[in-house]
């Protein structure tokens, strides 16, 4: 997998539309790259994975919650701590590190926070405060909910194409909707529970 892929295949979406022609096949590609793109947008996050460990260099100090008495640095998505690096010490190795939230597997979320019982001072005062973490970010799969959602989006595009004006129905049979230039309701509440709050990187 790759870092904010597409999150349908055009065979699948051919298979929810029951499409048997290539007429769009040169189309379609396009409906599902917007799509998934628009699910990132709506829910401040993509749904893929790093092939790799990268360094993000996070150029800001953790913050110190009080309730767990841990420095917590808000971080990318992340779902395995395997290569992890942390201003170039093992994540294994480097005491009190904890991955926050800590009942994120169980739930099917990554970690979005690293929680450490101490954090070095700096040197210099007023210098730049900077963390360099090397990991594999993004999730290892994605989400069901969000491959429904792609489905029920590119599904949308395909009813506008017959609604250039935008409305669709018949208004002297009281069957005519609008169809507002936003993400598809039900793709709303497909996406439910997946938005993550904004941070600053």
């Amino acid at each position: 997998m790759t870092w904010a892929p597409d999150y349908l295949t055009l065979a699948a979406l051919k298979s929810w539309l029951r499409v048997t022609d290539t007429v769009d096949d040169a189309e379609f590609p396009t409906w599902i790259t917007a799509a998934s793109r628009a699910i990132d947008r709506a829910c401040n996050r993509q749904f893929g994975q790093l092939a790799a460990p990268t360094a993000i260099t996070y150029r800001r100090p953790p913050v110190l919650d009080l309730t767990t008495g841990l420095f917590v640095l808000q971080i990318h998505d992340l779902q395995t701590t395997t290569g992890m690096l942390i201003n170039g010490t093992a994540f294994a190795s480097y005491a009190g590190a904890v991955m926050l939230p800590e009942d994120a597997p169980m739930r099917g979320l990554p970690w979005t926070a690293l929680g450490l019982t101490a954090w070095p001072t700096l040197s210099t005062p007023g210098a730049p405060i900077t963390n360099i973490i090397t990991a594999q970010y993004g999730w290892s799969a994605v989400p069901a909910q969000v491959t429904a959602a792609a489905r029920l989006q590119v599904s949308r595009w395909n009813f506008r194409r017959e609604a250039p004006a935008g409305t669709a129905g018949s208004p002297d049979q009281g069957s005519e909707i609008r169809l507002l230039a936003k993400l598809d309701p039900d793709v709303a509440t497909t996406l439910s529970g997946l938005t993550r709050r904004r941070w600053v990187a």
